[in-house]
């Protein structure tokens, strides 16, 4: 197992840019003499992944301060900074809206000063679109009783709880929420780096990862039906084939897919790391799950590649 503070250096790098070509970002990872520490000029430009949230806005913060993002009053201060949070800010807590607005409000003050704040939907965003709301929180249902008006004459929400209603109206394909949600892709690719929540698979490169995104974007605008690949365990939100220590076989899955997309690494979220954020597979998959939420428990930890350099960022305290 490679440990999540050590920098992999694989030679020369492809320029490729598959979803963003405005955005370069040049990584690196473990050539065939083992484990090389490369320093990052200051000049490049960093980029910053935060692992799942669950609806803990203290945890969001620490993560985004961690980063250089925000200052004192979570205003946005990192310049050209470029933050990816890597889905899953919905349940188990109950300061999803909070969360959400932050990170809208900071996507807006990022671009105005040169940077970028990007949101990928994991499977708990998608969860509630198709209304598993297993993980909700009373919290989280309490604030959207009054918020959105429900149809009654819809037997969908007809045979709901009463108290889970007005979240239902919201998350819905075509709902308020369901809107904002469109608006987050599963798969972002910024340089040689491809961010994803749970892990892109072989099947996903055949279908095509900006036609997964417009599929997902369609369905929650209640524009086209549910994919069918959006559940189930070879699903990009939902697959555990990346997960733990990741076998040989995974591996080799990994590197036929970043072959085919022209990449050098994946970065994903989903599955909780106990070791905090985590390479794999000779550097090629960085896992940062490390349950910053309350409800795990986990500390302040996040992901920053920055030239040639890739290493966690950890604080020293345990705390929010």
């Amino acid at each position: 197992m490679d440990r999540s503070g050590d920098v992999f250096s694989r030679g020369a790098f492809r320029a490729s840019l598959l979803l963003l070509p405005s955005l370069l970002l040049f990584t690196a990872c473990q050539g065939g003499g083992g484990d090389v520490v490369a320093e990052a000029p200051e000049t490049e430009p960093r980029i910053v992944a935060i692992g799942d949230l669950h609806g803990d806005l203290n945890a969001a913060r620490a993560a985004l301060r961690l980063a250089g993002a925000i200052g004192s009053e979570d205003e946005w201060v990192g310049g050209d900074l470029t933050v990816v949070q890597t889905g899953d800010i919905l349940d188990r807590g109950d300061d999803e809206s909070e969360i959400m607005e932050l990170f809208d409000r900071l996507k807006g003050e990022a671009a105005a000063a040169g940077g970028a704040v990007y949101v990928l939907s994991g499977n708990h965003e998608l969860m509630n679109a198709y209304l598993d709301f297993r993980y909700v929180t009373e919290g989280g249902f309490a604030e959207f009783e009054g918020e959105t008006e429900v149809d009654l004459s819809d037997s969908v929400m007809a045979s709901l709880e009463p108290a889970h209603r007005s979240r239902a109206a919201a998350f819905r394909p075509g709902g308020s929420l369901a809107r904002r949600v469109a608006d987050q892709p599963l798969t972002l690719v910024l340089g040689e780096t491809v961010f994803t929540h749970a892990g892109v698979l072989p099947q996903h490169v055949d279908l095509g990862l900006d036609r997964m995104n417009s599929d997902v974007r369609a369905w929650l605008l209640a524009q086209a039906p549910q994919p069918e690949w959006i559940r189930g365990d070879a699903s990009p939100v939902w697959n555990r084939v990346y997960s733990g220590e990741p076998s040989v076989e995974a591996c080799d899955t990994l590197e036929l897919v970043l072959d085919r997309l022209g990449l050098e690494r994946m970065v994903v979220g989903h599955t909780v790391q106990d070791a905090g954020v985590t390479a794999y597979c000779g550097g090629r998959l960085w896992c940062i799950d490390v349950g910053l939420a309350a409800h795990y428990g986990g500390r302040p930890e996040v992901l920053e590649i920055r030239g040639e350099a890739v290493k966690s960022l950890r604080s020293a305290s345990t705390s929010y």
